[in-house]
């Protein structure tokens, strides 16, 4: 009997070129085919054609994911340009975010082999080396979360970016939170939802003359502002910020509203006296940690008068997702926390508030941050010239990556309207005159 000669199978040839090896080292890391397609430093180039490109212009960017692994190596890289996406960044960030969701919350388990693999891999591209320097956008702050002193910092770190910063970025109202879009005319724009927004707010709180409202976290004053020149309400604004409580005075000033509108820089903890006859606070409690919140909501009620209204427009996130995330948390809102709504409206119950009333604005705030991200790329060299290049690149992720997440639900924005009863439980009247 003659015995058969096996034919050996073929070795698969070693892929050459930085990205064909990191393409395949992520697929490995991944438990299955990346995505995108990678464009590296020597000209090579591995992935599906017409997928998102991703060009890593450096060995500095894989230093980053080695020192840094996961969403904040990758941030780092992308601020300081050592790592880019071609064409539209939103397909970049969602075709991986979908991949990330479809491995599921762990990467798969390498075996010795494939781990040993991965190392001399990364040892070939130059990916071992001395931690790359921290970029200059990132905040480093000090002290005991939600201190006063670290709150005050990590304020700063966001609202004093400058007053020039938010005027190139924002609408004429200078409002730095979700707009209420109510109009798909041509000429309706981003100033008209905003106004739309404040004046859907007042209502809510049944504004009149001489009314008084209490505005925590106001801001560069749009609502503060707004109350008082179309409701003839007297507002106290408090900020922590020092560039914006200087802004809102300026314009107060200049619109002789001085005997309508008290502006106060200080921490809300500080706020003393009550009934008032209003209290807002509009995307505001994000910054106030969870363990703080209970004495926040009891501040909200104890502000209040019988009867009088509070309102907090707030983000949220699922009870399933995460919310923020590694990059939000170093470069742009430092120790903010978002909850699920349901979470906020028991605090706000738990106060002694009564919740009459919540109103889901995720879509209008998908529409709001585009409008913000037209404005960047529009003005992109004044933005870079003022601020740097790294911060630029920082808010183009930010607002990119921000109107995704609300695009694919995992946050949210609500309105939660409130009330302080009343000891003889007198009737809730909706709206205000005008």
């Amino acid at each position: 009997m003659t015995a058969t000669r096996r034919t050996p199978l073929p070795v698969p040839a070693r892929p050459t070129g930085a990205a064909p090896r990191l393409h395949a080292l992520a697929g490995e890391l991944l438990g299955g085919r990346l995505p995108l397609r990678l464009r590296a430093w020597d000209g090579s180039a591995a992935g599906p054609e017409g997928a998102p490109v991703v060009v890593i212009r450096n060995r500095r960017a894989l230093r980053r994911l080695v020192w840094q692994p996961g969403e904040l190596g990758l941030a780092q890289a992308y601020i300081t340009g050592e790592l880019d996406v071609e064409g539209d960044l939103a397909e970049g960030l969602r075709t991986l975010g979908n991949a990330l969701r479809a491995r599921g919350p762990r990467p798969p388990r390498l075996t010795v082999a494939e781990r040993a693999r991965a190392v001399r891999t990364a040892v070939r591209l130059g990916a071992v080396g001395a931690r790359p320097p921290t970029p200059a956008a990132q905040a480093r702050l000090t002290g005991s979360v939600h201190s006063r002193a670290r709150d005050r910092a990590a304020i700063s770190h966001h609202y004093d970016l400058s007053n020039e910063f938010y005027a190139l970025l924002l609408d004429e109202t200078m409002a730095y939170s979700c707009a209420y879009w109510t109009s798909e005319e041509p000429g309706y724009g981003s100033a008209d939802a905003q106004r739309d927004k404040l004046e859907l707010i007042c209502r809510k709180l049944a504004l009149t003359p001489g009314a008084r409202l209490l505005d925590i976290g106001c801001g560069w004053g749009s609502l503060t502002l707004y109350a008082a020149e179309e409701f003839k309400a007297r507002v106290t604004a408090v900020t922590l910020a020092a560039e914006q409580a200087e802004y809102v005075g300026a314009r107060v000033a200049e619109r002789g509203l001085e005997e309508l509108v008290e502006v106060r820089l200080c921490d809300y903890r500080d706020i003393e006296g009550g009934d008032y006859d209003a209290v807002s606070t509009v995307e505001m409690g994000e910054h106030v940690g969870d363990a703080e919140y209970p004495a926040f909501t009891a501040l909200l009620h104890r502000a209040a008068r019988p009867g009088g209204r509070v309102l907090v427009q707030q983000m949220a996130r699922p009870a399933t997702a995460p919310g923020g995330g590694a990059f939000i948390e170093s470069f742009i809102a430092p120790d903010m926390h978002m909850r699920p709504l349901g979470d906020t409206v028991s605090l706000l119950e738990g106060a002694g508030l009564e919740v009459r009333s919540v109103e889901a604005m995720r879509e209008h705030y998908v529409r709001t941050i585009r409008a913000w991200h037209r404005t960047l790329e529009e003005r992109w060299d004044e933005f870079a010239a003022l601020v740097g290049l790294q911060t630029a690149r920082v808010w183009r992720l930010y607002l990119v990556g921000s109107a995704l997440a609300f695009e694919e639900r995992r946050m949210g924005v609500d309105q939660i309207l409130a009330v302080r009863p009343t000891a003889t439980g007198e009737r809730y009247r909706d709206g205000a005159a005008r």
